[in-house]
């Protein structure tokens, strides 16, 4: 018999590392090939970790809820045939075992002596890395004044940099220890220290829990994806001063163009086009022609974006909601972009995307008209610093202008409405973007070709 040792598998350049939300396959069960073992989540992108050898799981090497980096043994599989390789002990087993101390460059060593035990981070909804664990302890950061600490990694991720800046700044420029890097215990041993404090059950399903009160209310725990929106949003309002801006536009070209090409599209591309496209190939021009709306800050620095990468809110059956990036939407033609659009919704709805495809967005565009609103004031999706609202497409009396005099015509009209970050967008600059797209819908040809 010999032993295969699963690995957490590259996601994408971006991501680092996964949340195990659900062993499959359990110690002892046989296994055949490509057979779906566990299902991991980064930030908002479940999947799932096939096996590529067939055999039986011996060991599992991280709990659900655990944090495994890409690269780490997350599973042994005893096969037929061959030689057992050698297993590295992962780092959460019981045993801790000290890894070399990391120097930062300009920053005095302070004697072991003084270094102390890190709080309990079981108590916080945040992540923290076991490097930011290690600093936090040898500064004697409680863990109430460490949730505070404004981060700059993904979902406001704090990390090292973050941490002795912080300290740098609230020391008032005093050198700060050297890190002697330990990994961290298991939750098991954590339990078993606190001797007459059981462990909490893990759920292992995705349905949150609902407690009845009172016969008539209920408490639902939020699952974890409303947990990160959650977080995500009070973050952005906390970061951005939010402007709204809104535009009507007459989109009657339009509509009337998609029900004169939508057949015989589907019947020649296999694929249905729908306004959203159209929505985006519109936002892509009008980013070109406002390229500072497509921007990101860094402190007192303005990051201008080389490319337009277009993300389209969607809601999945769940209620929640994810965010798939169309990358240089600018240079795909509308047959591109209702395939880029089809693909990335339908496996959006289906949980099949892959990590990096709810990254590197630089503006997003969410579709409110699909719920038959008519308007909204949507959030600003952090770090971008715009977001458009399109609503629901309504036949309204409109006057027109002719050579004849105005009229009053029945016309297909929608709101756009843009909020944007009045830190580094004003409102010329915002109003005159969102104009922008309504001008380009507005002035759809009727005999474009497709």
């Amino acid at each position: 018999m010999a032993q295969y040792e699963l690995l957490l598998p590259k996601m994408g350049e971006s991501v680092a590392e996964a949340t195990v939300i659900k062993w499959v396959k359990q110690p002892g069960d046989a296994i055949d090939l490509d057979d779906t073992i566990l299902e991991i989540a980064t930030d908002k992108v479940d999947s799932e970790v096939p096996s590529p050898v067939a055999g039986k799981l011996v060991k599992q090497l991280f709990k659900e809820d655990e944090v495994a980096q890409v690269g780490d043994v997350i599973a042994i599989i005893e096969t037929e045939g061959g030689d057992s390789p050698k297993i590295e002990t992962p780092v959460t087993e019981a045993k801790a075992v000290e890894e070399k101390v990391e120097t930062i460059p300009g920053i005095e060593q302070l004697p072991a002596e003084n270094i102390t035990v890190a709080p309990d981070f079981t108590a916080s909804e945040r992540f923290y890395s076991p490097l930011v664990k290690s600093i936090a302890a040898q500064e004697n950061i409680p863990l109430a004044e460490l949730d505070s600490i404004k981060g700059s990694g993904a979902d406001g991720r704090l990390n090292k940099d973050d941490l002795l800046n912080y300290i740098s700044n609230k020391n008032g420029g005093l050198k700060v220890a050297t890190i002697t890097i330990t990994p961290p215990q298991p939750v098991i041993n954590e339990t078993v220290a606190s001797k007459n404090t059981a462990a909490p059950e893990i759920s292992t399903t995705n349905k949150p829990s609902t407690t009845s009160v009172s016969g008539a209310d209920e408490i639902i725990e939020m699952d974890r994806m409303r947990k990160l929106i959650a977080d995500h949003m009070v973050m952005s309002k906390t970061t951005s001063p939010h402007v709204t801006s809104f535009v009507e536009a007459d989109v009657t070209n339009m509509v009337l163009w998609r029900n004169k090409v939508k057949n015989s599209f589907e019947k020649r591309e296999n694929e249905k086009i729908t306004f959203t496209p159209i929505f985006v190939e519109a936002v892509a021009k009008a980013i070109k022609d406002f390229p500072m709306i497509n921007v990101s800050v860094n402190g007192t620095q303005i990051i201008k974006k080389g490319n337009i990468n277009i993300g389209m809110a969607a809601a999945l059956p769940s209620g929640n909601l994810i965010v798939p990036v169309i990358r240089n939407a600018d240079q795909l033609n509308l047959v591109g972009l209702t395939k880029a659009v089809n693909d990335l919704a339908t496996r959006a709805r289906n949980s099949k995307l892959k990590p990096d495809e709810t990254q590197g967005g630089t503006f997003t565009l969410t579709n409110v008209g699909s719920f038959g609103n008519v308007m909204g004031t949507p959030i600003i999706n952090q770090p971008q610093v715009a977001i458009l609202a399109v609503g629901a497409i309504k036949k309204k009396p409109a006057v027109l202008e002719t050579e004849h005099g105005d009229v009053i015509a029945i016309r297909h009209m929608m709101f756009l409405s843009l909020s944007y970050d009045h830190r580094v967008v004003d409102g010329s600059l915002g109003g005159m973007f969102v104009r922008r797209v309504a001008d380009y819908l507005e002035s759809w040809d009727l005999n474009r070709d497709i």
